[in-house]
């Protein structure tokens, strides 16, 4: 079970880190089509959740796998994933020198002055972000930030996974013909 979680949480892992950066390359000014492409690329990278249930269920329990078995495989290879994602997150932040921040606030507010936004209106939603700019500076927030944005999804797909697996006739094992 072991070997399983790892080799399918670093494959959905290393999937969202190489799916999150070629988004942020489409998408540089984020946006809606920048939200579509992350979440996007969450769901594909954490199908190998289901994979990795179903192999599990097939090569190691001779097909048959209970829902809270099928869970508890699930959600570690998920946080084997999420952790990777974090880990992708911080590393972009290095190598950008940590500007991300300034550059979201600073197109926010943008945003919003070309949306007529009131000059108390635009300084009350610049306190805000500056407030959420403290919480980003602590890394330790900031990565607890990072893991909330993949966690619904990483939740959803192991109780998918587990739900459609649990029973054996769901997707079965061919048996080999000779």
């Amino acid at each position: 079970m072991g070997r399983i979680i790892l080799v399918y949480g670093v494959i959905a892992g290393v999937t969202v880190a190489i799916l999150m950066r070629i988004a942020m390359m489409l998408f540089p000014e984020g946006g809606t089509g920048g939200m579509v492409a992350g979440f996007s690329s969450m769901i594909i990278a954490l199908s190998f959740v289901f994979i990795g249930v179903k192999r599990y269920r097939d090569i190691e329990l001779g097909g048959i796998i209970r829902f809270w078995r099928a869970l508890g495989v699930g959600f570690a290879i998920a946080f084997i994933a999420s952790l990777f994602y974090v880990a992708a997150w911080e590393l972009y932040l290095y190598f950008t020198n940590y500007t991300f921040m300034d550059e979201y606030i600073s197109a926010t507010l943008e945003q919003a002055k070309n949306q007529g936004k009131t000059a108390t209106e635009l300084a009350t939603m610049a306190r805000e972000m500056d407030s959420f700019r403290a919480l980003y500076a602590n890394p330790f927030s900031r990565m607890a930030v990072t893991f909330t944005e993949i966690s619904p999804i990483a939740v959803l797909m192991p109780l998918i996974s587990a739900a459609l697996l649990r029973n054996s006739c769901f997707l079965p094992l061919k048996a080999a013909t000779a």
